[in-house]
């Protein structure tokens, strides 16, 4: 049974940093990619970063290209959204999701909260 399970999110400072993890089970990476989404209150979901994990690409949107990164940890099938420099703008519920034919599986979010 395919699992994604998102956590690491909190409320942080403006010009802070957190990890989120998403923990995936159920499945083999290498078929899929993962994307992070966010969803502020009022907003449209928006695609943050994304991983393809058979060649390695990576995609970074513009509101958070040099910021945010986006890694994979091998032994645990978990990957991660390193995000440094956070903003009020980047609060938000975060959410990682899998891309076979389609996004398939969703984690269950994590609220980001930027502020002083």
């Amino acid at each position: 049974q395919v699992h994604l399970v998102d956590s690491g999110g909190g409320l942080v400072q403006p010009g802070g940093s957190l990890r989120l993890s998403c923990a995936t089970s159920g499945f083999t990476l290498e078929d899929y990619a993962i994307t992070w989404f966010r969803q502020a209150p009022g907003k449209e979901r928006e695609g943050v970063s994304c991983l393809v994990f058979r060649n390695g690409l990576t995609e970074d949107a513009d509101s958070v290209k040099g910021r945010f990164s986006i890694a994979r940890n091998n032994a645990e099938n978990t990957v991660y959204l390193q995000m440094n420099g956070l903003k009020p703008e980047d609060t938000a519920v975060y959410y990682c999701a899998r891309w076979g034919m389609g996004y398939d599986s969703w984690g269950q979010g994590t609220q980001v909260t930027v502020s002083s």
